[in-house]
């Protein structure tokens, strides 16, 4: 995977991406990056960006000129793909694992991280293929959420965890929230680990984290349990929680 991020401020993504797993990554050539700083393509003499919205209102707008030069510029190196073309805005669709997933399975991103008060429609509407949305909040700008994304999709390539089971058994990619976890020592001032995951026997320590998983994701997602489908021990489990909280 090659990933191209767009941005007024590239030197806010060194601390992410030249650190723990996304180093890794990139250190194994899982993946590669390449920071734009889209003023560069700006055909203002004084390399604007922005500019004030037709209409009036608060706020400067991100001019169409810089990001589809910038954009087209960098799709040239790659000419043998076709790139998901992401912008990063509040507008966009809500950020999922299913689509940290979906993302990883591509070959060639390209990140757009906006600021002021917005982009000129003619961006959201002609170049990009995604809108993505961290959370029902607004940040100064795209950045941190450009950095969220790439986190949770190069996290999914081959070979970027030591343990690729991990990302398979990790919080919302079953559906669910993950099951609780323990390690040593197996009595920590008085407060045990559960008898069950002490055993040995892998067929109980499952059951467990199955229950135990749907307990904790009925108590405090639960509307991810929705348009499931369960086998019948699960909903039996799920029922015994309904009714123990009545």
């Amino acid at each position: 995977m090659h990933i191209d991020i767009l941005t007024l401020f590239p030197d806010m993504f060194h601390g992410v991406l030249e650190n723990s797993i996304l180093k890794k990554a990139a250190d194994k050539k899982r993946f590669t990056y390449q920071l734009v700083d889209f003023r560069d393509y700006s055909a203002n003499k004084h390399h604007k960006v922005d500019d004030y919205p037709y209409g009036g209102g608060a706020g400067m707008v991100l001019t169409p000129q810089p990001v589809f030069d910038a954009v087209e510029a960098v799709k040239k190196e790659h000419v043998s793909s076709c790139p998901r073309i992401v912008l990063m805005c509040p507008q966009g669709e809500p950020y999922t694992q299913k689509k940290a997933e979906e993302l990883a399975e591509e070959e060639h991103l390209i990140f757009i991280c906006g600021h002021y008060e917005g982009y000129d429609e003619r961006i959201r509407e002609y170049l990009v293929t995604d809108e993505i949305s961290i959370g029902d909040y607004v940040l100064t700008g795209g950045e941190l959420g450009a950095m969220v994304v790439a986190d949770s999709v190069v996290r999914l390539l081959p070979e970027a965890l030591g343990n690729e089971a991990s990302a398979k058994e990790d919080s919302f990619s079953t559906g669910l929230l993950e099951h609780p976890h323990y390690t040593r020592p197996a009595d920590f001032r008085g407060l045990p680990v559960p008898d069950v995951l002490l055993s040995g026997n892998h067929a109980n320590i499952e059951a467990w984290r199955r229950k135990e998983s749907l307990k904790r994701t009925a108590q405090r997602r639960p509307d991810l349990l929705e348009n499931q489908e369960f086998h019948e021990a699960d909903k039996k489990i799920l029922q015994e929680i309904k009714n123990n909280e009545k």
